[in-house]
């Protein structure tokens, strides 16, 4: 199914700024649809010859709707559109004219003519043409609640038809709440309450007022509700700035351990402001849950801080033992757990703070880097190189790969540059102006791709890459095939040099943030 804006551009000469536009109306409509108890279609005229395409369609949620199949992407003309054009033409809402059919479904047509207003705020050319359809099958009497919810949609429809609906998005606001159904309250231009539907009355109940709201000034009384007096002033001038015309921000309002989430509306037709339309939402458990979801995430947080510090206490433990042991085959082993142990802490720590349980692997491949080359049992100086980024990794991956890669690290500068007295009996390195190690890292087809690099003299004669190696390659081998359920590749470079090719699967929702710059390690 194409986008509105693949079929505007497509098949109409709209302007960027007229479809964005569209965007707009097709993002805040579902209130209006709401409201009319009908279906709206949102159409374009096509290359001037009285033919329409549609572009967006929405259902309403508290009506049946007029259309059991999608209308998006359909051109129509002649009779059946005489009303859009109408509209179109004229720049008048069109609601003469018999009901028409659908099949057995009898529906009432209606035209609203869309205008985007010029940049010196003047009503500008009609762009498109909403068209609003209501399903007649189930008609009835009309009760109060229906009555105010269609005349508040006629204040929204002539305001589509003015340019001033739907107002500016603030940032980080989404339209999926509050909604016509969670609770609807309708103020005059005094702005005291004219009506309040069965759900708004129950929201404010849970904040203590018992009282029926039809009357009272609803900015004073979200004052006096709120138990923060700051929250109350902002709630309370968000009222009044729909009043003046505004489109204020969405407000929480928190009174007796109830939670309420209210939007103010202007209501302006033909740009006379005639009150203002507040909808309101208990969101009461969903703060409860946000509230559980952030104590949990600090209990994790404090998890992961306390154990990166029994890490560092179970290293310090080693660096104690190695100290005081004489055998040095002993002593180095102690040290190179000490050095494992160490590397797992800094995911810990990187977890620590961190809100959830990813990381930004980068700066962890950095610090084990600098630490290899400060700590590896080699006279020859190595320098250090990434290319790519890790990006953000899940924890259950990170823990795991820091270790391979300490490994891999500690492993080609200790043995891919051999000291000055064994430099005579093995061929030179192939870059022997300066050795260097490279960390390379990218992503592809949900796997991780990362390559440990170094130019120094490549792997012995005979080496099986199987079975051959001391405990780290076997420690990264098990890890790699294991906890990473992935594949490595040990082989000479062919520049020479040594290569640990390694390709990890990504879970489905892993983090994807790319640069593919190279940096320093």
């Amino acid at each position: 199914m194409s986008t509105l804006r693949d079929l505007a551009e497509e098949h109409t000469a709209l302007r960027p700024a007229d479809i964005d536009h569209l965007h707009r109306i097709a993002g805040d409509w579902q209130l209006l649809s709401d409201l009319s108890f009908a279906d709206l279609l949102l159409w374009v005229p096509v290359d001037g010859d009285g033919t329409f395409l549609c572009v967006a369609q929405v259902r309403p949620t508290t009506a049946p709707t007029a259309y059991l199949d999608d209308q998006v992407g359909r051109i129509v003309g002649g009779a059946e559109v005489a009303h859009l054009e109408v509209a179109y033409r004229q720049g008048r809402i069109w609601r003469e004219g018999d009901p028409v059919w659908y099949g057995d479904v009898p529906a009432r047509h209606e035209a609203i003519p869309v205008r985007l207003r010029t940049g010196d705020g003047e009503a500008g050319e009609v762009i498109a043409v909403v068209g609003r359809d209501t399903n007649l099958s189930t008609a009835r009497t009309p009760s109060q609640l229906e009555l105010n919810y269609l005349t508040t949609a006629d204040d929204l429809a002539q305001m589509i038809a003015d340019g001033t609906f739907p107002p500016p998005r603030h940032p980080g606001e989404t339209t999926s709440a509050p909604r016509v159904g969670d609770g609807l309250v309708r103020l005059d231009a005094n702005g005291k309450v004219t009506y309040a539907s069965p759900n708004a009355q129950s929201a404010y109940r849970r904040l203590g007022y018992a009282s029926h709201l039809v009357g009272e000034d609803l900015a004073k009384l979200h004052r006096r509700l709120a138990g923060d007096p700051l929250e109350g002033t902002d709630a309370g001038n968000a009222v009044l700035a729909a009043l003046r015309g505004e489109a204020p921000p969405r407000r929480e309002i928190d009174a007796r351990g109830a939670t309420m989430l209210t939007r103010a509306l202007p209501l302006m037709p033909a740009g006379v402001p005639i009150g203002a339309l507040v909808l309101v939402r208990d969101i009461t458990e969903v703060r409860r849950r946000d509230r559980a979801l952030i104590t949990k995430d600090a209990t994790i947080r404090e998890i992961h801080h306390r154990v990166k510090n029994n890490l560092q206490t179970v290293a310090a433990l080693l660096r104690l033992q190695a100290r005081r042991v004489s055998m040095p085959e002993a002593r180095v082993a102690l040290e190179e757990s000490v050095r494992r142990v160490a590397s797992i802490a800094l995911v810990h720590e990187t977890l620590s703070m961190s809100s959830d349980e990813a990381v930004e692997f980068d700066g962890i491949v950095d610090r084990v880097a600098s630490a290899a080359t400060e700590v590896a049992a080699t006279e020859v100086s190595v320098g250090m190189r990434r290319r790519g980024t890790f990006g953000v990794l899940p924890a259950e991956i990170a823990t795991s790969l820091v270790m391979v890669l300490n490994e891999l690290l500690l492993n080609a500068v200790e043995h891919g540059f051999p000291p000055a007295d064994e430099e005579a009996a093995v061929p030179p390195p192939v870059d022997a102006a300066r050795p260097e190690v490279v960390v390379s890292a990218h992503r592809a087809r949900k796997q991780l791709h990362v390559t440990v690099t170094d130019n120094g003299r490549g792997l012995p004669e005979q080496f099986d890459a199987e079975r051959g190696g001391n405990l780290g390659l076997q420690i990264v081998r098990a890890l790699v095939t294991g906890e990473l359920r992935g594949t490595i590749e040990l082989r000479n470079g062919a520049d020479g040099g040594t290569e640990a090719a390694i390709v990890v699967p990504l879970a489905r929702g892993t983090t994807d943030r790319l640069t593919g710059r190279a940096g320093p390690l």
